[in-house]
């Protein structure tokens, strides 16, 4: 196999670094193991990306993108909440995980999981974002009722209970985050 370079190499990396951070968290994540993992050299990763937090940000923003979660169009509000809900869900506990496994992250950089997310976003539209958007024009929500946590809140409530059990969430449950809690508060 010849030497990789530039975009080959980069992804080698990244994925090592994912697979690091997968099997062993932030905390014990090294950037000596990541380039181990990755067949190259400490100095090679370190021309890249200047500490480990921003080795591992890259890593999360890559894999992201290559799993993106496409809202869902189903005509109507409900129906977009709850099949984007439920496609989230289906990925497994993978928030929750990654969570768990930034804890590290999160308290070495004193930043949380939502400004993470904006790294992630870096300046594009959110899923929910498009989903009210759609729901405002189709005449489905009051914008006026709709404040950023409130839109949030489905995907927040999905989280926390993916969090707390560290399973899937029930469908039923998604339904009544959707009809019960969210609902009533844009209508």
């Amino acid at each position: 196999m010849g030497r990789r370079r530039g975009e080959a190499l980069e992804a080698a990396i990244l994925e090592a670094a994912w697979d690091e951070l997968s099997e062993r968290g932030y905390a014990n994540l090294t950037v000596d193991s990541v380039a181990q993992r990755a067949g190259t050299s400490k100095p090679v990763l370190y021309r890249r990306w200047a500490d480990k937090q921003e080795l591992v940000e890259a890593a999360v923003v890559r894999r992201d993108a290559a799993q993106p979660v496409t809202p869902a169009d189903t005509g109507s509000l409900r129906g977009d909440l709850i099949a984007t809900l439920t496609e989230l869900n289906e990925r497994g506990p993978y928030l929750a995980q990654l969570s768990l496994l930034l804890a590290g992250y999160f308290a070495e950089t004193e930043t949380s999981f939502a400004e993470l997310r904006r790294t992630v976003l870096a300046g594009r539209r959110s899923g929910s974002d498009e989903i009210m958007e759609r729901a405002v024009e189709r005449g489905e929500l009051d914008p006026a009722k709709l404040t950023p946590r409130i839109a949030a809140l489905p995907f927040d409530l999905l989280r926390g209970e993916a969090m707390m059990t560290l399973r899937p969430v029930a469908p039923e449950v998604i339904e009544e985050i959707v009809d019960t809690v969210f609902l009533p508060l844009v209508r």
